[in-house]
């Protein structure tokens, strides 16, 4: 889900959009949440940058729809994703962070103090700004896939795929991303079955021989997902159509979408510079964006990682690079 969203400049009747005379002044305003959001709003707030944060639709992002998290340091016996959110909410309200529910709908940055529209009516001039949106999986759209969603259905192998270890999952998609979460789910799983639309792998050729040369893995070409399948316990199987129409069962405890991610950075690109996927990028020692006072963290820049612990070190980087940036323009 975006942590944002975008309007056009004219209402439902065609007459010119009305932003509300209600503005605010802040020295450091954090769009977005999860492990980025919250860890720079905890570090601002320790640097006295009096952070105002704003949650976005999905507060604590997609670690809300995660149900255990085993790879973040100091939870040994693990913690599950909206917990571990509250945690980091927590700290940084501790620390003076002004913690807000709202969504950014338009951005401009092309002078400071930047200006942030919330909720199509509320402005507010920040003299720094803390990127945070993240990124958001693509799905299949099937009601199944909702429906176990966090009960044997994710979009990230590295995050829960030691859950299934020994077991027989699948991984649908064709590109690199599938291909290395394929390989990777390998290494734990009995076996995986790349699911694959078209008659062909998309991913780059090393990728593609990996997969092949992975005795594990049995890749499904031309097959389509129609249904995933399963009980009170999660999932046990997915159900699939060939070229040929037939269906075909196969049984698995994990599936695994891996279609790509969408970085939630639209309100932002007529100013920073982005991939052609629309991922914000950064000079590459800090979090700066080639806008001066505007830094990025996490998934919204991150197409290669996409963990908690490796946005929440953005985060931390975030901070300490706004409140360089603001000492240095005193």
């Amino acid at each position: 889900m975006a942590l944002f969203k975008t309007i056009e400049n004219l209402d439902e009747k065609g007459s010119p959009r009305t932003v509300s005379s209600e503005t605010e002044k802040v020295k450091c305003l954090i769009i977005g949440s999860g492990p980025a959001g919250y860890t720079a709003a905890i570090y601002a707030a320790r640097a006295n940058l009096s952070p105002v944060l704003y949650e976005g639709l999905e507060p604590g992002g997609q670690l809300t729809t995660t149900t255990e998290v085993e790879n973040f340091p100091g939870y040994p016996e693990g913690i599950t994703g909206p917990a571990m959110m509250e945690d980091l909410k927590k700290q940084a309200k501790r620390f003076g962070a002004d913690v807000r529910f709202g969504i950014a709908t338009a951005a401009d940055l092309s002078q400071r103090p930047f200006k942030i529209t919330i909720d199509e009516k509320k402005l507010i001039e920040a003299e720094t700004i803390i990127i945070a949106t993240g990124a958001t999986a693509k799905y299949l759209g099937l009601e199944s896939e909702k429906k176990f969603m966090g009960q044997g259905v994710s979009a990230c192998a590295t995050c829960d795929g030691f859950f299934y270890k020994g077991k027989d999952v699948a991984v649908v998609g064709g590109g690199d991303t599938a291909a290395e979460e394929a390989t990777y789910l390998a290494g734990i799983c009995n076996k995986v079955y790349l699911i694959v639309r078209k008659d062909y792998l998309r991913a780059s050729k090393v990728m593609q021989e990996r997969v092949m040369n992975t005795k594990n893995i049995e890749v499904l070409f031309e097959h389509q997902t129609k249904e995933i399948v399963g009980d009170m316990s999660g999932v046990t199987g997915v159900l699939l159509t060939n070229k040929k129409g037939e269906e075909v069962k196969k049984d698995i405890h994990g599936f695994f979408v891996a279609i790509g991610h969408k970085p939630n950075s639209d309100i932002f690109k007529p100013y920073v510079e982005t991939d052609e996927v629309g991922y914000i990028i950064t000079d590459s020692h800090s979090t700066k964006t080639r806008v001066d006072g505007v830094f990025a963290c996490g998934d919204v820049m991150d197409p290669h990682y996409r963990q908690a612990v490796t946005a929440a070190g953005s985060g931390c980087k975030a901070a300490i690079d706004a409140e360089r940036f603001l000492g240095s323009v005193k």
